[in-house]
Order: C-alpha cells, then sequence, then structure tokens
C-alpha cells in the first residue's frame, strides 16, 4: 500500500495529508488502485475540471461467498436444488453492504460536501452513484484525471491511479470511471463483396426464400446450407430446431445488448426476416428495445459518416440471428449509452461511463428478466483492472443466481491479433491476450465455426478472423472445468509456455457457425464474420431449449456452466479440426474433447433438449437418470 505524500494530495486539490475533518483526521490516504494505459491509448492533456464524472462507487458485498454457494447449488445437476433459483430480493439481501461500510461512505462523502441527497442507489445499495465535475473527483480520489486518446481517435477521461482513505480500502472494492480502459468492442468482420458476389448472393437469397418459405421436414443441412452465406434455415437444420415450434414465447424470452451507438434498425430486420423467415416478418417491428443511458435507437437511415463506420451491422446481426431462429418467442434488446467519444476542445460536460456498469446495474434493478441474454461485445482482458474485472464479474454471478444464463462472445483474433501480444504492465512481455468478460467464470463464452459435414474453427483469411479462445490471467481456473480442462492443458506440454496462465479459467465453453452470416444492413445483404454471429446463434437455440423446460413446467438453464461441465457437454457436437492462430503461433488447438478454441463443440437442439429436461426431472425426482444423449 502505497501512502500519499502531501505534495501530491496539494496537486489535486488536498492541501494536507491529514487535516481536522473528522474521516481525514484518522486515516490517510493511500493508492487504491493503480492500472497501465494499454496500448493504443495516448494522454493528450488535462481533463476539463467541468467535466462531469458519473460517479459509481461499488460497496463490499457482505455475503457475496453466500450467494456463489447458493448459485452453484441451484446451477448443479446433482444438486437437490437444481433450478431453484433465487428471487430478486433474495439476491439483493446477500449482496447488500454492511451498514458499517454504508455508514463510512456516507461520512466521507459529506466530508467533501456531497450529502446523501446527491446519491443514488442500486437496489441492494451495493453501488453508490454521484455525479461530480473532474475537479472534486479528484479531490475525493487525490488522483489527476486526463483525456486519452485511442488510435481510432476516440477520447475518454481517466485516471490510472486512484486514492482512498485507508480505513475505506475495505469497504470499497472499485470505483469507475477511473482506470479502466475497457471498451465494449463489437466482435464481428464485415466480408466485403468480391467480384461477382453481388449476383451470386442475390440467386442464393432467392433461393433460400423460397426454401423458407415452407421448409421440407425431411430438408438435408446439404440442402440448406451454403458454405458461401450462412442463413436462418441454415442454422435451425443444421442444430435440429427447423421442427421446433415454440410453446410458451412470451414466458420465455431472449436478450441482446448493443452499445457503442448501435441499434436494431427495424427495417433492415424487416427486410431480413421477410427473405429469410417470411413468417417472422412482423417481428421486426414487434421486439422490444430499451433504452439505456441515452443508448442509441435512431430508426432514419444512417448518414454518410454513419455508413462509413458501418453503424447497426452489429445490431442488426444479432436481431436478424435471434429473431429468425427464435420466432415467435419474444426478444429484448438493451441499448446502453456510455463511453462515448469526448471532445477536449469543448466544455460540454459529456458523460464518459463504463458501460457494462450501466447495463449491468440496469438489468440488476429489474424484476423481470429474459433467461437468456446474447452480447457480442468485449475487450482484451488487460485493458480492465483486476478489481474492476472482479467486481463486475460477481455482478454477473447475481444474474445467473436469478436464473439468467449470460453468453459472451470469444473473440475474433484467435489467440491475439498481430503486433499486440504484449503484456501491458511496463514490460512488454510476449504474451496471449485473453478476453474479458469470457474469463469470468459465471458467464458462458462461446467460439465460432464454419463448414457443416463436419464443422471446423472459423478462419476467414480475407479479414483475419480467428475464432478467440484462452485462458484469463485474472480468474483461475473454477472446479467445475477442472476434468476437462487439466487434460488439455497437459496435452499441450510446454508448447505456448509462458504465454498463458495454465492456472486460468479457459475459454471458450460452446462455439457455434460463426462465418459468412447473411446480413441485411441498409437495405442490403452483407456477409459478416464473428464470433458476434456465433453468440446470438447459439443463444436462439438454447433460448428453445428454455422454452421446452418452461413448458414442461420446469426452471430455465440459468447458469449453463456447472450443468455443461458436468453432464451437458455430451449432447454438443465435438469440433476436432482448427485452432486459434494469432500472435505468430498456431494457437491452441481443437481437440477431441474440450479445447480451448471451440469449447465442448456446437449444439444440437434435440440432444441438448433431452439432456436438460432429463436433468431438470433427475433433480426434481432426487435421482439421475439417462440424459437420453446416448
Amino acid at each position: 500500500m502505497l501512502l500519499l505524500p502531501a505534495a501530491f494530495l496539494s496537486y489535486v486539490g488536498l492541501s494536507t495529508l491529514v487535516d481536522c475533518s473528522p474521516v481525514r483526521s484518522r486515516s490517510l490516504y493511500a493508492v487504491k488502485d493503480s492500472h497501465h494505459v494499454p496500448r493504443k491509448w495516448t494522454r493528450v492533456g488535462d481533463a476539463p475540471p467541468d467535466h462531469v464524472v458519473n460517479l459509481e462507487i461499488a460497496l463490499k458485498q457482505s455475503q457475496f461467498d453466500e450467494l456463489e454457494r447458493h448459485l452453484y447449488e441451484v446451477s448443479d445437476p446433482d444438486h437437490d436444488r437444481y433450478g431453484n433459483h433465487l428471487e430478486f430480493d433474495e439476491v439483493n439481501h446477500l449482496v447488500k453492504p454492511s451498514g458499517a461500510s454504508l455508514d463510512l461512505l456516507h461520512e466521507w462523502l459529506r466530508d467533501h460536501g456531497i450529502g446523501e441527497g446527491k446519491l443514488s442507489y442500486s437496489p441492494a445499495k451495493d453501488w453508490v452513484k454521484v455525479s461530480l465535475p473532474v475537479v472534486d473527483v479528484e479531490a475525493l480520489l487525490a488522483t489527476k484525471y486526463s483525456v486519452y486518446k485511442h488510435a481510432d481517435g476516440t477520447h475518454v477521461v481517466r485516471a490510472p491511479t486512484w486514492s482512498l482513505p485507508t480505513h475505506l480500502h475495505k469497504h470499497i472494492d472499485t470505483v469507475q470511471p477511473t482506470n479502466s480502459f475497457f471498451r465494449a468492442a463489437p466482435k464481428k468482420s464485415n466480408v466485403m463483396p468480391v467480384a461477382s458476389d453481388a449476383q451470386d448472393m442475390s440467386q442464393l437469397a432467392a433461393v433460400q426464400r423460397i426454401k423458407a418459405t415452407n421448409p421440407s421436414p425431411d430438408l438435408t443441412v446439404a440442402q440448406a446450407c451454403n458454405v458461401s452465406a450462412v442463413t436462418p434455415l441454415c442454422l435451425r437444420t443444421l442444430y435440429g430446431t427447423v421442427n421446433y415450434k415454440p410453446k410458451v414465447p412470451g414466458k420465455n424470452k431472449v436478450g441482446l445488448t448493443n452499445y457503442l451507438g448501435e441499434t436494431n434498425n427495424r427495417s433492415d430486420v424487416y427486410l431480413f426476416l421477410q427473405q429469410f423467415r417470411p413468417e417472422a416478418s412482423q417481428a421486426a417491428f414487434q421486439f422490444e428495445i430499451q433504452v439505456i443511458a441515452n443508448g442509441d435507437n435512431q430508426q432514419t437511415p444512417n448518414n454518410i459518416t454513419q455508413l462509413a463506420a458501418g453503424k447497426d451491422l452489429e445490431g442488426n446481426l444479432d436481431a436478424e440471428t435471434i429473431l429468425g431462429i427464435d420466432y415467435p418467442t419474444p426478444l429484448i434488446a438493451y441499448n446502453t449509452g456510455g463511453s462515448p467519444p469526448f471532445k477536449p476542445d469543448e466544455n460540454t460536460p459529456t458523460n464518459t461511463n463504463e458501460p457494462y456498469l450501466t447495463w449491468v446495474r440496469y438489468v440488476l434493478a429489474q424484476r423481470d428478466l429474459p433467461q437468456i441474454i446474447s452480447t457480442s461485445y468485449g475487450d482484451d482482458e488487460q485493458t480492465v483492472p483486476e478489481a474492476y474485472a472482479r467486481r463486475v464479474c460477481n455482478e454477473f454471478a447475481q444474474l445467473g443466481a436469478r436464473g439468467v444464463s449470460l453468453l459472451f462472445a470469444s473473440g475474433d483474433d484467435g489467440v491475439g491479433g498481430a503486433g499486440t501480444c504484449f503484456t501491458n504492465d511496463g514490460k512488454n512481455t510476449s504474451t496471449f491476450l485473453p478476453s474479458f468478460p469470457d474469463g469470468c467464470p459465471f458467464v458462458t463464452s462461446v467460439g465460432a465455426t464454419k463448414n457443416f459435414n463436419p464443422e471446423v474453427v472459423a478462419f476467414d483469411p480475407r479479414n483475419g478472423f480467428v475464432s478467440g479462445g484462452g485462458f484469463s490471467n485474472y480468474f483461475r481456473r473454477p472446479s467445475y472445468q477442472d476434468n476437462a480442462v487439466k487434460p488439455y492443458v497437459a496435452s499441450l506440454g510446454d508448447q505456448f509456455k509462458g504465454l498463458y496462465n495454465k492456472r486460468g479459467r479457459g475459454y471458450p465453453d460452446i462455439a457455434a457457425q460463426g462465418q459468412l452470416f447473411q446480413t441485411v444492413w441498409n437495405g442490403t445483404i452483407r456477409r459478416l464474420d464473428g464470433t458476434s454471429a456465433s453468440t446470438p446463434a447459439a443463444a436462439a437455440i438454447l433460448s428453445l431449449v428454455n422454452d421446452s423446460l418452461l413448458a414442461a413446467g420446469r426452471k430455465p438453464l440459468g447458469f449453463l456452466n456447472p450443468w455443461l461441465y458436468k453432464r451437458g457437454y455430451q449432447s454438443f457436437t465435438d469440433v476436432l479440426s482448427g485452432s486459434a492462430t494469432g500472435c505468430g503461433t498456431s494457437g491452441f488447438p481443437a481437440v477431441k474433447g474440450w479445447d480451448a478454441v471451440t469449447g465442448f463443440g456446437t449444439p444440437y437442439f434435440p440432444k441438448v433438449r433431452a439432456a436438460a429436461l432429463n436433468a431438470s426431472q433427475a433433480a426434481s425426482s432426487g435421482g439421475v437418470v439417462n440424459d437420453g444423449t446416448t
């Protein structure tokens, strides 16, 4: 712990290390957290003193260990509580801070002239929010905020090192936005049309429309699928949902997330469904969009700048994929603001929130949630301070305890993009680059495949896309992974020695098709690669499993991984060819069983459904029955 000298405190507005105020008189300030500025970010100057920061203070959750125990019990198919997820109020009771933590926080804030009337709270009061100008936050946290510019031209206001009075260190987990440079980047790659592509794709689309209008119950994968352009009919046929009709739409729901000014353009989604799932076309105007923190929901045509940036490519891909598979299951899209460009030549206060915090705080405050939520956004783990990563991961655990399955895209650069495979600690040591939040043990990470007979690891030399995978440097391997991941790591021997954490949480957990997805954007058909495609596809298939469970009077899948690693993996189709190339290496290979590029493989709905129903029946009857996968 570093105690700060009086000279530094004077620089940021605290004239002495200790003064007569009640809080600071009994506790020196000391550094609470420090994080290196990630590569591609450059400091360009001091933050304007009147720039407004929406500060989020995370108080220590008083019984998180107990919440985690409940989470694993209700997610373990061999436990008699399997499927008995916690209610909203039960979760909040377990994560609420102690009375002492709240009292000390309020006393500290009052000492800085911040009364409780200026604060807002999460339902459990474990998150406290206050909006303050930079000059006041600098005094509060004994820090210095600066404007940082990314290589892509965007700006944020951040403070790589921040401090608290030492007596508060054990009561506060993290404060943001401070030193997290996390960017919720979409995991998709755009494949530009090549010679004669437009004509070929138009002809293919016409054929697919005919097939999609009245698909034969005996349609084969060879008849439904084309390696040049993946459609909903192909996915429904390949993964065995084409003849399944949802039984409880409305009781069962599915969600997706949008960040960075993305939304789901209803006109484009309508054109897509009209072409590839005609009976679902009206769903384009019926699915719900919830706007959070001034998130974008522009439904008018993009302007020239937006078209050049590919605005809504990601959002359209997600909505079109889910509705194309899951109709008529209701879809909820969460459009979250935060982290917009900050223009250092303007004095207008600008919100530079951490988008994941904004979203997860919002959904945790809702009593009614979709049973499964797909997220196609992430970033390199090392852009995120470990304390922040752990706290956000703990928020995801709360959703799992309530029965919500969270699926995240594993990334599009294999084990790391060329020229980026170095540590962010100032030493520039060669390393593979794990992704966040895939390393969080409370989420399910989804890799990507291509081809159909058999499926192989997705890669596309035209744009450099390679399905991502790896091992977290922050999160240790959870026990549910031991039987599957330990042998895989052992099989690698000394290959990639020193480039990854052998004891880290391995990902992805599963995979699905993720290359050359037909997508309507700006009124035209485009083809997209990415785990941004595989993640909504997997979410849609698993959502139909939830539909079947709920129709049978059972509970939804909830936190998938304990079931997946104990029994569910037998209902997935193993992927045996390809690797997560990157960082100038061949990367982690696909092998029999679990691997760090496709997990356990791709879901085949009839088998996954049978396995889930049998696991639920076994828990309710107090015994284990055959899971129906053999």
